[in-house]
């Protein structure tokens, strides 16, 4: 049974794992980056199925993850947040602020992921910290059973980005615990030598093993795709979710066509955009 608030008993909402075990096709969404809880609520009404709010490379605190999870809360749209590191006090702290859904950037090994997860659960089982009374997470102890069923209202998904952690994906998708995989081919690509280079063949042959090797393990593997066709192509092969843009990235081409269709270099050239 899904854990409950009181009073009025609303549901406590599925975590992305329950999403993803539940859906009947491939889950879309969009990196939420701004640090905007503006954005992140006109990003949550688009109709895509998740938002990952990102830490690691955009302007996001404390404060301003909490004011985005209050921002979006009440769309239907599953929502993960990125920690800037696999660090357990900052886990702790996310999951304090109501943060359901985590996505770890880089673990290379089994044990990184294994200390991943020990940081979402409480002792025995692991190492998070108790202040459960003071924490949004458990409305404030207005969860019942909050202590002992936290892990149930947690989802972990690691990210997948260097040789290493490919090399180790199939002992990385049996820690007890990863709920999934996700494929950075930024990262990917500069860890073997083809800085930039997303689309490099053998980049592209990494992914695929990866996402294989998920399906094997009977765990869902996402990936981040801007390209359409590139994120066509791993959703046929296999990909259960992905990142197909950004809200700064739309932002920032969106304005250089504006500027190039109403604007001119002073060479007469129409500016430049990459």
């Amino acid at each position: 049974m899904p854990l409950r608030v009181e009073p009025g008993n609303p549901v406590y909402a599925n975590t992305f794992r329950d999403a993803l075990a539940a859906a009947d096709r491939p889950l879309a969404g969009m990196w939420v980056c701004s640090g905007s809880p503006l954005i992140a609520e006109l990003c949550a009404g688009s109709g895509l199925d998740w938002l990952l709010i990102d830490a690691e490379h955009s302007p996001n605190g404390l404060e301003s993850i909490l004011a985005q999870l209050q921002a979006v809360n009440g769309y239907p749209v599953q929502v993960l947040v990125r920690p800037p590191v696999n660090d357990t006090v900052l886990i702790k702290q996310y999951l304090d602020l109501g943060v359901q859904n985590l996505l770890i950037p880089m673990v290379n090994s089994v044990q990184e992921a294994e200390a991943a997860v020990a940081a979402t659960r409480y002792p025995p089982h692991g190492v998070r910290g108790v202040g459960s009374a003071l924490a949004r997470a458990s409305r404030w102890n207005r969860v019942p059973d909050y202590l002992t069923r936290a892990s149930e209202t947690v989802s972990v998904t690691v990210q997948i980005e260097s040789t290493a952690a490919v090399e180790a994906v199939e002992d990385i998708l049996a820690v007890d615990g990863v709920d999934g995989i996700f494929l950075g081919p930024s990262d990917l690509a500069a860890s073997m030598g083809v800085l930039g280079h997303q689309e490099h063949p053998k980049v592209r042959a990494a992914v695929e093993h990866c996402l294989a090797a998920a399906k094997a393990a009977g765990k869902p593997a996402g990936v981040n795709a801007f390209n359409p066709d590139t994120a066509r192509s791993y959703l046929a092969a296999g990909a259960a979710f992905v990142l197909v843009g950004a809200d700064v990235a739309i932002l920032a081409r969106g304005s250089e066509a504006l500027a190039a269709a109403f604007t001119k270099a002073s060479d007469g050239e129409t500016p430049a955009s990459y």
